[in-house]
């Protein structure tokens, strides 16, 4: 069984993870095109094609200009570490003990715009860098022309290695998008997470994102490969829906917002 979850904006490089080794990213050599076409953008140009200030903007312009095709500790940092937000706060990698962490290289990965597929511990440098922008490059007019098949490729070999043909969908629509689901060969599975709200269950943002994070974590510290036992958790309040659910899409709710 394979989980994927997409990155984030917000990076924390001021520290590193130490007692763990990293990888290289699959598809290195294609994040380098993508910083070849992105070098060639102005900041004004950044500014506009990613919606952010210019103090952002002036950020990942020198980012693209700094970046490196061989990476190394401590300019770069494994992927699963280097991500915050919300979905890496339910994640919450830093507590997550060693043989959690190999399982997850094996049976986690991470969509991303830059890297197209990263595993937890593969390093990455800083980066910003949405799989929606329509960043025009050799390609095509977008990522998601650029990347093609190659992601949707990349996860079947991992989906073969984990001798369990589910995929375990918590990106959000953006990212997911990436994946060509008539070439994968695999049966996606997606939980939805409902809050109570105004007397009636609504995917809230925050908590959902934050919920994806926790059900990723749930999978790989119970080293789950068993799509069933998802029903099992219930992690910060949620419980599983049966009469909702069905055979892509498996429902969780919860009652009370958390207080914090």
């Amino acid at each position: 069984m394979l989980t994927v979850i997409s990155p984030a904006k917000t990076l924390n490089f001021d520290s590193h993870v130490v007692g763990f080794g990293h990888t290289e990213p699959e598809h290195l050599n294609a994040a380098a095109d993508l910083v070849d076409d992105a070098r060639t953008l102005s900041k004004t140009k950044i500014a506009s094609l990613m919606g952010v200030s210019e103090k952002i903007a002036n950020l990942n312009y020198q980012r693209f200009q700094e970046w490196e095709l061989a990476s190394s500790i401590p300019k770069a940092k494994q992927a699963i570490f280097a991500f915050k937000g919300d979905v890496y706060s339910g994640l919450a990698a830093d507590e997550l003990a060693p043989d959690i962490i190999n399982f997850a290289q094996d049976h986690l990965r991470i969509l991303s715009g830059l890297y197209g597929v990263l595993r937890p511990l593969d390093l990455m440098q800083p980066y910003r860098l949405e799989m929606g922008l329509k960043l025009s490059n050799r390609g095509g007019k977008d990522l998601y022309s650029f990347w093609g098949n190659r992601i949707t490729n990349s996860l079947n070999n991992a989906l073969k290695a984990s001798e369990s043909m589910i995929l375990v969908n918590l990106a959000s629509n953006e990212y997911f998008k990436s994946v060509n689901q008539n070439l994968l060969e695999a049966e996606v599975i997606t939980p939805i997470f409902k809050d109570l709200r105004g007397g009636s269950y609504k995917i809230i943002s925050f908590y959902a994102k934050k919920a994806r994070g926790q059900m990723a974590r749930y999978i790989a510290s119970k080293k789950i490969n068993n799509p069933k036992k998802l029903r099992n958790f219930s992690e910060a309040g949620y419980r599983f829906s049966s009469a909702e659910s069905n055979d892509g899409e498996m429902y969780f709710f919860r009652d009370e917002l958390p207080t914090k």
